[in-house]
């Protein structure tokens, strides 16, 4: 018996927006909605007051511009590694293609202590660095090793399928019409790879901004100086102070939305741009 013209096989919009809502209901909204509820405890005046404490200011800052830093630096990384593992053959490539993916395999705390046995003061790389004055572990500075370490995998798989689907005729057309190879790369590769560099760098930083594991242990947890916010919420949360904790969690959470947003504006664009194209 035919199919009546238009009907399809598999379940329609009912069966699947169903499962769908019901999946965002009981794992997403609803644990955000009970965050923003046990945050309105507080009142205003004190909502305000536990999410802009210097304490707190000061921990906003250290994760923004910690994140900032390493999601910039991953993106230019993660471009160069993706290219080189797209566009050249060398021994081990693909043994160099698996260590990207380590850090989504490591366990986060695993990360941490490695991260730290390396870069503190007696550590294999730490202690080329401390007779120049130079302290890695327990700093701002060790905080964004970590991220770029946790961040790359972002990066790199974001760019790389973009290089694999590009075509080496116009790199070459660009050659044989007298483009020296930074024109080529300005002017015909770059254009085609930032929309996936822009997009790797906002879920690398997305991805920063709440990583905790990694960077408990190198971060050395001082106050006002050391101190990301995902420990200042652990701290919180330690000390009963569930409002407060729940208040800086919002904060963050509004944050982190917005930077998912800014990823699906992205790619959004970037596919319009490929369709004009």
């Amino acid at each position: 018996m035919a199919l009546r013209r238009g009907r399809n096989v598999l379940p329609g919009l009912g069966i699947t927006m169903g499962i769908t809502l019901t999946y965002l209901s009981l794992l997403v909204l609803i644990p955000f909605v009970a965050l923003f509820l046990r945050s309105t405890s507080l009142g205003l005046g004190g909502f305000w007051s536990a999410v802009s404490a210097p304490r707190v200011l000061a921990a906003y800052r250290l994760s923004f511009g910690a994140s900032f830093a390493a999601a910039g630096f991953d993106a230019v990384a993660g471009l160069v590694v993706a290219w080189v593992l797209v566009r050249y053959e060398f021994p081990g490539r693909s043994l160099v293609d698996a260590f990207v993916d380590l850090p989504f395999a490591l366990p986060t705390a695993v990360a941490g202590i490695t991260l730290t046995t390396l870069f503190a003061a007696q550590g294999w790389i730490g202690r080329w660095f401390t007779p120049l004055g130079l302290k890695l572990a327990y700093t701002p500075v060790g905080i964004t090793l970590a991220l770029i370490f946790i961040g790359l995998p972002f990066t790199v798989r974001t760019v790389q399928p973009v290089i694999e689907g590009m075509e080496a005729d116009m790199e070459e057309a660009s050659a044989c019409l007298g483009a020296g190879r930074w024109q080529t790369l300005r002017w015909v590769v770059f254009p085609a790879l930032f929309p996936a560099c822009l997009t790797g760098f906002a879920m690398a930083f997305a991805r920063a901004l709440g990583e905790y594991g990694s960077v408990v242990f190198i971060s050395g947890n001082i106050p006002m100086r050391t101190e990301i916010v995902p420990l200042l919420i652990m701290t919180k949360l330690q000390e009963y102070d569930y409002a407060g904790a729940t208040a800086i969690a919002a904060v963050m959470l509004v944050a982190s939305f917005c930077v998912l947003l800014t990823v699906n504006g992205i790619q959004a664009w970037a596919a319009r741009s490929r369709g004009a194209v």
